[in-house]
C-alpha cells in the first residue's frame, strides 16, 4: 500500500520548487498531475544535452507524474481546469506573483469551486510584506536569507552553496505544510491556503546562525576559529568551522587534488586517543598532555595552532586511509565527496540514492533516489512523462470525457495552442 494512495495532485508548478515537492509526493504514491501550458514546463528545453529531449533539468524533478496540456487562454481550457480543480486534494503553484489571479483563479475563486481543496503556493518572499512583489530566484533566495552572508571566508566574498536550499528547501517545506493540511482536512472537511516563502524557508535553514546573532550581544563565540566580539552586529563568515559546540573543519589529505579533503571533528572526548595516534608521527609525542590543547577552552583558543598540526599528519595520508585511522578512535569525520565519487559509491547505491532510468526520448539517465524511506512502501521510481503524454488518458479516467467530448475540445484549441494566422 503506497502512503498518499488515493490523493490526487494538480500540479501547476514549473522549474523547480514546486517539482521538487511534487515529485516527492508522487514517490510517495499520490496521482500527481502536471498540469502545463502547450508550450510545457521551460526547463524541458533549459540545459539540454541530448537533442529533442527533454533536459535533465526536467526528467529529474518530475518523476512519476502524469503530463496534461491545457490552454488557460481559451474557455474550454479553463473549463477543464475547473473540473479538475473538483476531482483533486491538492493544487500546487510557483507562478510570479498575480499569475493566477489574472487567469481568473485567486485562492478565494479555487476555494468556492472546491472547498475542501488544499491549495499549496511557492512566492519568493510571500503574498504579503514589502518584497511580495519581488521575483526570486535560488541566489536572490540565498542572499536575502541570510544563507550568503555566513558562508564563505572571513576576508572573502559571500558564497551560495551548491545545495539548492532556495528551491529544493523550500519545494521540502511545502511538501510539510501540504500533509498537515491534509491531516486537518481530513478532519473538518475543509481545505486551506498552504504558502511557503524562499526566503522564509532559507531563515529557517540558517536557523543556527541566527543563534549565534543572539549570543553575539552577550559575548564573542569561542567556538569560532574567526575573531568575534560582544555587539559586532553581524554573524561572521566562518570557512569550515563546525558551526557547533565541537571543533570541526575540513583537513586536506593527499595527493592535494580538490576534493582530497576529510572533514574532522574534535570531540572532547576523543582528543586523547587522537592526540596520542597523532602526536609521535609530527615530532609532539606530549601532544595529549600539552596545556595548549589540554581542555576544550585551550583548543577553542589556540584552534588554528591545532588544525595546523592535524593537517601535517593528514597530508600522509589520502581522505579514505585518514578515515580509516580516525574511525576506529571514534572520531567523526567524513571524506568531502565530488559528484563523481557519489555517483560510484557503494553506500549510495545500496541505498537507491542513485537510481538508473529510461526515457523513449533520451534513452538511460541517472536520477536521484528517495530520500524518505518508508518500509511498508518503499518508491517505486518511473520515468518522468513526455509533454502531454496522459491528457487523453487523464480527461478520460479522471473527468469521465468521452472520445467524442474530447476531439470537441481539441478543436476548440483547449490543449493547445492555435496556430497564429498569417499576416
Amino acid at each position: 500500500m503506497e502512503a498518499l494512495k488515493g490523493i490526487r495532485i494538480l500540479d501547476m508548478s514549473h522549474v523547480q520548487a514546486g517539482p521538487t515537492c511534487s515529485q516527492l509526493l508522487a514517490w510517495m504514491g499520490a496521482d500527481v498531475i502536471k498540469f502545463e501550458n502547450p508550450a510545457g514546463d521551460a526547463t524541458r528545453g533549459q540545459l539540454r544535452d541530448v537533442p529533442n529531449a527533454d533536459s535533465l533539468y526536467f526528467t529529474m524533478l518530475n518523476c512519476n507524474k502524469r503530463s496534461i496540456t491545457v490552454n488557460m487562454k481559451s474557455t474550454e481550457g479553463k473549463q477543464v481546469f475547473v473540473e479538475l480543480l473538483n476531482k483533486c486534494d491538492i493544487v500546487m503553484e510557483n507562478f510570479g506573483p498575480g499569475v493566477l489571479d489574472r487567469f481568473g483563479f485567486p485562492w478565494e475563486k479555487i476555494r468556492e469551486i472546491n472547498p475542501r481543496i488544499v491549495m499549496g503556493s511557492i512566492k519568493g518572499f510571500g503574498s504579503t510584506g514589502p518584497y511580495a512583489q519581488f521575483k526570486a530566484y535560488e541566489n536572490v533566495a540565498q542572499a536575502m536569507g541570510g544563507a550568503m552572508s555566513t558562508t564563505g571566508v572571513p576576508d572573502g566574498p559571500p558564497f551560495v552553496t551548491g545545495a539548492q536550499i532556495g528551491d529544493t528547501g523550500t519545494g521540502l517545506h511545502l511538501a510539510i505544510g501540504l500533509l498537515a493540511a491534509l491531516r486537518q482536512r481530513d478532519r473538518t472537511g475543509k481545505g486551506q491556503y498552504v504558502e511557503v516563502a524562499m526566503m522564509d524557508g532559507i531563515m529557517n535553514l540558517c536557523r543556527v546562525k541566527f543563534r549565534d546573532h543572539q549570543r553575539l550581544t552577550r559575548g564573542p563565540l569561542a567556538e569560532y576559529s574567526v575573531g568575534t566580539h560582544k555587539g559586532m552586529g553581524a554573524v561572521p563568515r566562518a570557512g569550515n568551522d563546525s558551526g557547533g559546540g565541537q571543533l570541526g573543519n575540513a583537513v586536506r589529505c593527499k595527493p592535494g587534488g580538490p576534493n582530497d579533503f576529510l572533514y574532522i571533528v574534535v570531540q572532547e572526548a576523543v582528543w586523547n586517543a587522537l592526540a596520542q595516534r597523532i602526536g609521535p608521527e609530527v615530532g609532539m609525542p606530549d601532544l595529549a598532555t600539552d596545556p595548549k590543547f589540554a581542555k576544550v577552552a585551550d583548543r577553542r583558543a589556540n584552534q588554528n595552532d591545532m588544525w595546523e598540526i592535524i593537517g601535517e599528519f593528514a597530508l600522509k595520508y589520502s581522505k579514505r586511509e585518514l578515515m580509516a585511522i580516525l574511525n576506529p578512535l571514534d572520531v567523526p569525520c567524513g571524506p568531502v565527496m565530488s559528484t563523481e565519487d557519489l555517483t560510484h559509491d557503494e553506500h549510495v547505491r545500496g541505498r537507491q540514492m542513485w537510481v538508473e532510468l529510461d526515457h523513449p526520448q533520451r534513452g538511460k539517465w541517472w536520477n536521484v533516489g528517495m530520500p524518505i524511506k518508508l518500509s511498508d512502501s518503499p518508491a517505486d521510481i518511473a520515468r518522468s512523462p513526455l509533454l502531454g503524454e496522459h491528457t487523453e488518458e487523464i480527461l478520460r479516467e479522471v473527468l469521465g470525457y468521452s472520445e467524442e467530448k474530447i476531439a470537441q475540445l481539441k478543436g476548440k484549441g483547449a490543449f493547445s495552442t492555435p496556430p497564429k494566422k498569417a499576416a
